[in-house]
């Protein structure tokens, strides 16, 4: 799905946010991944994209599951 709802949504207008990282996890392009560490950490994490998501993507989980991978990648957490 390519709606764009989680991005008209989103209180820090973080713009595609949710697709471009899921692309970079499903591609395996784990050097773009990591490059948006800043992006992955603007999330609030409220869940506002979840609760308006025709498809029921679990978008702050799964920001949530890549603050955790970059936490070990990065800091070595």
């Amino acid at each position: 799905m390519n709606c764009g709802v989680c991005t008209a949504v989103c209180p820090m207008g973080i713009d595609c946010l949710p697709r471009r990282l899921f692309r970079y996890v499903l591609l395996g392009m784990e050097e773009e991944l990591l490059g948006e560490v800043e992006s992955i950490y603007s999330c609030l994490l409220c869940k506002m994209c979840e609760v308006n998501c025709p498809a029921g993507v679990r978008i702050a989980e799964n920001v949530r599951l890549l603050r955790g991978f970059v936490n070990r990648k990065v800091f070595g957490l």
